[in-house]
């Protein structure tokens, strides 16, 4: 299952990768580049006179992952140098990944690179800092992904006089950034996506104080997949503090897993397929044999939908991903640190079957979905089929009917009757459920927890979809221009949707300079402020998140909806192994 694909979950698709001075500026100037010098040497990047920025792109963190590197532990640049300054100019290529997300994109299995933006005259200060982890299901996606310009975040926090520096970094996608097995296990070689942005951290906390930037100030932030890596580095090592950042900002999804955790032994059958299929069989050693076999071949038997569906994921490796997500929170096990964390009012429109017409169609289809993911006991699915099916309540239709205003049953056409009910159980399941326990957990820790729910339909998705994954991205980025969308998702939209990805870029800015996402400069006194989840308002305690809603002025809201289903999955997570 992907995760995170636009094209597939919200009819989007990437346009082509232009030139670096398309993309950025026609004006760039070259005639006096930025120059930064890191542990090994120096890089001269470029100048963005159109935001005053200065932009260092394809810079490696780590040896190329080829030849006896495929597979296998990151290698840092330890003992690398150069004399005279290199070239960072422009993006590298992705890495190799299987998904529409690759269209137009150039990949190479050489592609462990990061991308630093920084704001022109801050040379010399010690600017907080916004780490940018893509999402694609661990399948698919890249940091020169046009979606995820830096830019206009940047020159938000300037506007608000809070300016920070951002960056992006690469990690190896699907098979060759998680291949499992017990050979792989053996060799110490699980997780290596996760490595790569392990080493990346470090290489940030080495190094960007050369860009002005301050490697105690560092936020790390994701989406979809790149959420679930911000949650697994929160608990990596059983929660050890590598210091190797101070916030953690994660947009649907975190530390519990959205999917099954599995073990190296439950990919056996993967490994030894694709072993075969390389012509490995008969190899005494198969991962070097594999490490051998020429990239043309390896490719054409990766590039299958029976090594992708649902694909190569994080894998327990009682190291790296020590233990269940769950588990980690509920003892306490994770790094202690401020949060951003929300999910969209739709996350489960793109997972659900259609033609849902009738409650027995809902039934077989969460009797088939739970027990063939859950192995509950039979109070448990009990509970959970009156919870999504029997209840009268009419916030399993999702919330965002309390703002968009119209009929969201859609009986008596393809998606069914019940189809919102389906659609709002695989929500809960993958996402919104983990972020309420996620935000709980916090709370309880006493550590500031941001939560959120996005609540705005961009144009080009259709409405039965609504505010389905990955839909904020564009607001958070501030991408008005629509850079990266075969729609822009501000195409006559009006003024509502312009604010809207300003509170919310702006309000991400701020967090990440200060640690809180309220009081910076420019901020409409219509909108209420942000709480900390678990607070007193209005003389009222509860557990409160902020709705950013572009048909209403955003407000504040009690986190209580679906209350009963989504309290039985936050006491059950072990039980599906997550």
């Amino acid at each position: 299952m992907h995760l995170n694909s636009p094209s597939q979950i919200a009819l989007l698709a990437p346009l082509f990768l232009l030139s670096l001075t398309a993309c950025v500026s026609a004006t760039a100037n070259l005639t006096a580049p930025p120059t930064v010098k890191v542990l090994n040497g120096s890089y001269y990047g470029t100048h963005l006179e159109s935001y005053n920025q200065d932009l260092f792109l394809g810079i490696p963190f780590a040896e190329a992952p080829v030849g006896e590197l495929r597979f296998a532990n990151p290698v840092g640049l330890e003992g690398r140098s150069w004399e005279g300054a290199v070239s960072a100019t422009n993006y590298a290529f992705h890495c190799i990944g299987y998904g529409a997300d690759q269209i137009g994109y150039q990949q190479s299995e050489d592609c462990l690179y990061l991308n630093v933006v920084r704001p022109t005259g801050y040379e010399n200060e010690s600017l907080p800092v916004a780490l940018w982890i893509h999402g694609g299901g661990f399948a698919y996606g890249g940091a020169p992904d046009r979606r995820y310009n830096l830019s206009f975040i940047v020159q938000n926090s300037v506007d608000i006089g809070k300016p920070i520096i951002a960056a992006s970094i690469a990690y190896r996608l699907g098979p060759f950034g998680f291949l499992n097995g017990d050979a792989v296990s053996d060799a110490g070689a699980l997780n290596l996506g996760l490595k790569d942005q392990r080493l990346a951290l470090h290489w940030i906390n080495e190094n960007i104080a050369a860009f002005g930037g301050d490697k105690e100030k560092v936020t790390i932030w994701g989406e979809s997949a790149g959420a679930a890596s911000v949650g697994l580095h929160l608990t990596a090592f059983n929660g050890r503090d590598d210091k190797l950042f101070r916030a953690a900002i994660m947009e649907s999804g975190g530390p519990i897993f959205f999917g099954e955790q599995q073990n190296s032994t439950d990919y056996q059958p993967m490994y030894d397929a694709v072993v075969e299929q390389a012509g490995c069989g008969n190899a005494t050693d198969s991962l070097t044999c594999l490490r051998e076999v020429p990239f043309t071949v390896l490719n054409s038997v990766l590039n299958t939908t029976e090594f992708n569906t649902p694909g190569w994921w994080p894998a327990l490796d009682g190291d790296f991903v020590a233990r269940y997500g769950s588990e980690q929170l509920n003892d306490g096990s994770f790094v202690h640190v401020p949060i951003i964390a929300g999910a969209n009012s739709d996350e489960g429109t793109g997972f659900s079957p259609r033609g849902v017409q009738t409650e027995g169609d809902l039934e077989d289809l969460l009797i088939h979905k739970i027990k063939g993911s859950w192995s509950a006991s039979e109070p448990v699915l009990s509970s959970i089929i009156e919870a999504y099916i029997h209840t009268n309540a009419p916030d399993y239709l999702i919330p965002s009917t309390e703002t968009l205003g119209a009929d969201l049953s859609f009986a008596n056409t393809s998606f069914g009757a019940y189809w919102r009910r389906s659609a709002a159980y695989s929500g809960d399941l993958f996402f919104i459920a983990s972020r309420r326990h996620t935000c709980a957990v916090w709370s309880a820790a006493g550590l500031d927890a941001y939560c959120y729910r996005f609540n705005a339909i961009p144009a080009g998705i259709p409405f039965p979809i609504s505010v389905t994954h990955f839909q904020e991205v564009a607001f958070v980025f501030d991408n008005l221009q629509g850079l990266g969308y075969a729609v822009n998702p501000f195409e006559g939209k009006g003024e509502s949707y312009i604010k809207l990805a300003e509170l919310m870029s702006k309000s991400w800015a701020s967090f990440v300079a200060d640690l809180d996402p309220n009081g910076w400069v420019g901020r409409s006194e219509e909108v209420e402020e942000w709480p900390s989840y678990e607070a007193v308002r209005d003389e009222v305690e509860g557990a409160w998140d902020m709705v950013f809603d572009a048909n209403v002025t955003s407000f504040v809201e009690s986190d209580t909806f679906r209350e009963v289903g989504i309290r039985i999955m936050n006491e059950n997570w072990g039980v599906v192994r997550r």
